[in-house]
């Protein structure tokens, strides 16, 4: 099972989809304080998030209150704009920690500098600044369940019924 990590997320929308993503694959989704919105059982109700019942989330109050929470936590794959490679080239395993920093800042530095050789990145056009943090966590969530077999999901839909 994979973990996804959002770092201080600031847009309610863009953690609402990444929820999704979590729901729709088994991911469990980390949130790191403070964040930008309220994740209250009458918040999320009020915004009709009815697959948030799918989702194992977890809540801590910053990266060290994770840590000591999760010392098992040692397979990390930190995304970044500036990484110094693509995460294609990432070997991903079950169980694996996804990390994605606030959409204003990313991740903080020190925490990208004593992981360096964990830092991946979305190959994109130089003149680009980021790519939305939802697609972002989408793309490497589904490149980390590709290599590691899709393992508990619906390898086909309806269609591959004979009529």
């Amino acid at each position: 099972m994979l973990n996804v990590v959002l770092v201080e997320p600031e847009i309610p929308q863009n953690c609402g989809n990444v929820a999704r993503t979590c729901a729709a694959t088994g991911a469990r989704l980390h949130l790191i304080r403070p964040l930008g919105f309220d994740i209250s059982d009458k918040a999320v109700k009020r915004a009709g998030l009815d697959y948030w019942h799918l989702v194992e989330v977890f809540d801590y109050e910053n990266l060290d209150d994770f840590f000591c929470r999760n010392p098992d936590a040692r397979d990390i794959w930190l995304t970044t704009t500036k990484a110094p490679r693509s995460y294609a080239e990432a070997e991903f395993r079950d169980g694996c920690w996804l990390f994605f920093g606030k959409e204003t800042a990313g991740l903080p530095e020190d925490f990208r500098k004593a992981h360096r050789e964990r830092c991946i990145r979305l190959p994109m056009r130089e003149e680009a600044r980021s790519l939305n943090l939802s697609n972002t966590v989408a793309v490497c969530v589904y490149e980390a369940l590709r290599q590691t077999g899709f393992s508990g999901l619906a390898g086909e839909g309806e269609m591959a019924q004979p009529r």
